[in-house]
């Protein structure tokens, strides 16, 4: 059971980078980590929450461990988590 995030490389509002943060074991755990790191629930998509450059190093000092975006995806996949957006 781990909460995963990735390098904040992703450019977003307020002109802050962002991170995607994830659970390999279950979206319980990723919103308990979540609202310890003091995330909103606004910021859950699906399967991650989007967490600005400005709580990376809080998100790796509560226990967060910091990968690669392609191997956050394929941890996520491999959980079976993995939820894509349906195109119409």
């Amino acid at each position: 059971m781990t909460v995963l995030i990735d390098p904040p490389n992703w450019p977003g509002p307020r002109g802050l980078y962002w991170s995607h943060l994830v659970s390999d074991s279950s979206l319980d755990e990723l919103h308990d980590f979540a609202a310890r790191l003091g995330s909103p629930r606004r910021a859950f998509d699906r399967d991650h929450y989007d967490v600005p450059e400005t709580v990376y190093a809080r998100a790796i000092e509560l226990g967060a461990e910091a990968v690669s975006s392609q191997t956050l995806v394929k941890r996520l996949v491999a959980a079976g988590l993995r939820h894509r957006r349906v195109r119409s």
